[in-house]
């Protein structure tokens, strides 16, 4: 049932707001979306359900010092007690705060915990990743056909290793050649350095073990800028670690330094702002999508906009919910719904791990600036074959710092002259997961049959949780970073679980999959709906699986490559 009446709305609107093609999301496959779109010469409509936000002069905390913060950083108590779900979150923080969305302000139900971090503003989250970028291994793509868990990836690493490369030298990656099967290597600018602790313990752990290797991470930070990144006016990274409160120098990939501002130059983009997508139109005679019904987010008053070709990278639950709220007598469960797998087999990564060590070592070494980046250990779990009572595997980022001095009972003048004192101590390094989460029907979202929000549009009801190889992942990620720590010479090994819930690490994937049959999935090999061909969905929500690699490199490729079969597409006549 519609909240608004269509008719009159067709009615109003007429034929005044056609384009050749509507991209649904700013964040990052968004702004890859309309990056290749208009690249290639299509009218495109670029839809942002949040305020506009320019690249420089938009980042209001930026440079500001930590003193000048009313809070000194933190969020007022009322603030997190109003948005339970959301203020759990690291990113949750007073220099973040105008780029994060409260619970209130876009209510969902939490059928179990849930912790739902979205970003309504141009760029949407590309402002606040952790910008950590591993291309995927055909271990990765094999993973379900190989288990049997899930249904198999319609691709493997053949289809898309052009397609990281492409976006990879676009968007400024860096990194060291480390020649891994499970972790293939990309096109990367020169790598950040690890730390003396770090390189001891990938040492230790090269001379351990066989299958395990302590790398540098990979991050969309320009350690050294090439032609491509000045033209898209960015420069070297300054290493401040700010990242997330918006990059005035673009010395880290957003949307809003990078592929925006670039599609924009083409003259071929129109983007509106404050425009909630409150469904896709299916034309029963023409057998297609037709365009899509948009809110004013202000006024409430609904429009609709029309194209030959829709992508819908509105991120992953947000696009799941824009799908299912979008019926018709074709599709009376959600639009492209036939196989029934809409909202369901949603995945995240279990970020619940954590172990912590220290080395009575390099007294007369530190660490001189920062780094935005850390070490990172690929997954050498269930990677050839199946060696373990869990399924998959887990990643680790690791980063160290060297200990400070005792300050206990020092006041005033000498706590002054202790603080300057060089450090004599040793060096503390720390562990943590990044666990794939296998996608399973039980862990779905769906519409609330009575909630809706500010726009009259349903809210969305989360059933999402851990399981038993969750936990089993979870215990040998405790065991075998103790013995990798206590083999290298570390002590105080001591093992945490961060409690963290789904959905805190902003990996939310799947409810849209991909799959070679259209009755066990939603999309086909180029991100494009079986039901439908000429929608595409190129955000997590596409995910068969979730692997233990940052997710945001994938969506990337996968947008981009979409985007280039759509074009050719369309211009053949098959759209």
């Amino acid at each position: 049932m519609s909240y608004f009446n269509i008719d009159s709305i067709k009615e109003r609107t007429g034929a005044t707001n056609r384009f050749d093609a509507i991209v649904i999301g700013t964040g990052i496959s968004g702004g890859w979306a309309a990056k290749e779109l208009t690249g290639r010469g299509l009218r495109t409509l670029v839809l942002e359900r949040g305020r506009d936000v320019k690249h420089i002069t938009d980042y209001p905390t930026a440079m500001k010092n930590p003193w000048e913060f009313p809070h000194l950083g933190e969020v007022p108590m009322e603030l997190k007690q109003k948005s339970p779900a959301s203020s759990g979150h690291y990113i949750f923080k007073e220099p973040t705060l105008h780029f994060v969305v409260k619970d209130f302000e876009h209510p969902f139900v939490q059928e179990k915990p849930f912790s739902w971090m979205r970003g309504y503003q141009v760029g949407g989250r590309s402002l606040l990743w952790a910008r950590q970028t591993q291309r995927w291994s055909d271990f990765d793509f094999e993973g379900p056909a190989r288990d049997g868990f899930a249904v198999d990836w319609p691709i493997r690493y053949a289809d898309i290793a052009p397609w990281y490369s492409y976006v990879e030298k676009f968007a400024g990656i860096s990194g060291n050649k480390d020649g891994l099967p499970n972790l293939p290597d990309g096109e990367f600018l020169p790598p950040h350095e690890m730390s003396c602790v770090e390189k001891h313990f990938s040492q230790q752990v090269a001379k351990n073990y066989t299958d395990r290797h302590i790398i540098i991470g990979r991050t969309a930070n320009l350690t050294e800028p090439k032609p491509i990144h000045y033209q898209q006016g960015r420069a070297k990274c300054q290493n401040r670690t700010l990242c997330e409160r918006g990059c005035p120098y673009g010395g880290y990939f957003s949307t809003n330094a990078s592929t925006l501002p670039w599609a924009e130059k083409t003259g071929k983009m129109t983007l509106k702002t404050h425009s909630v997508v409150h469904s896709v139109i299916y034309d029963e005679k023409k057998g297609k999508a037709t365009g899509v019904r948009v809110i004013d987010a202000n006024t409430k008053e609904m429009t609709e906009y029309y194209a030959k070709i829709i992508f819908l990278n509105a991120s992953a639950l947000n696009s799941n919910l824009i799908l299912l709220n979008s019926t018709s007598n074709r599709f009376p469960n959600g639009f492209g719904n036939d196989s029934g797998v809409l909202g369901k087999y949603i995945g995240f990564h279990n970020y619940r791990g954590r172990v912590s060590a220290e080395y009575d070592g390099f007294h007369d070494t530190t660490t001189e600036g920062k780094r935005p980046n850390g070490a990172y250990l690929p997954r050498f779990r269930n990677v050839t074959k199946q060696e373990t009572d869990f399924l998959r595997g887990y990643a680790a980022s690791i980063g160290s710092s060297k200990m400070g001095v005792p300050t206990d009972g020092f006041f005033g003048e000498e706590l002054k002259d202790q603080l300057s004192r060089p450090s004599e101590e040793g060096w503390s390094i720390g562990a943590n997961m990044m666990g794939e989460v296998l996608t399973k029907e039980s862990n779905h979202v769906r519409l609330d049959p009575n909630l809706k929000d500010d726009w009259g549009i349903p809210q969305l009801r989360m059933s999402v949780d851990f399981d038993d190889n969750d936990m089993k992942m979870l215990k040998d990620f405790y065991e075998q970073f103790t013995e990798m720590f206590t083999k290298a010479g570390f002590t105080n090994i001591k093992s945490m679980d961060t409690k963290r819930v789904p959905g805190n690490e902003n990996h939310e994937m799947g409810g849209i999959r991909m799959g070679k049959d259209p009755k066990t999935s939603m999309l086909n090999k180029w991100n494009q709906m079986h039901a439908c061909k000429n929608v595409f969905v190129t955000d997590g929500g596409c995910m068969t699986s979730t692997s233990t690699q940052n997710p945001s490199l994938t969506y990337m490729a996968l947008t981009a490559r979409a985007a280039d079969y759509a074009v050719k597409e369309m211009r053949k006549g098959n759209l």
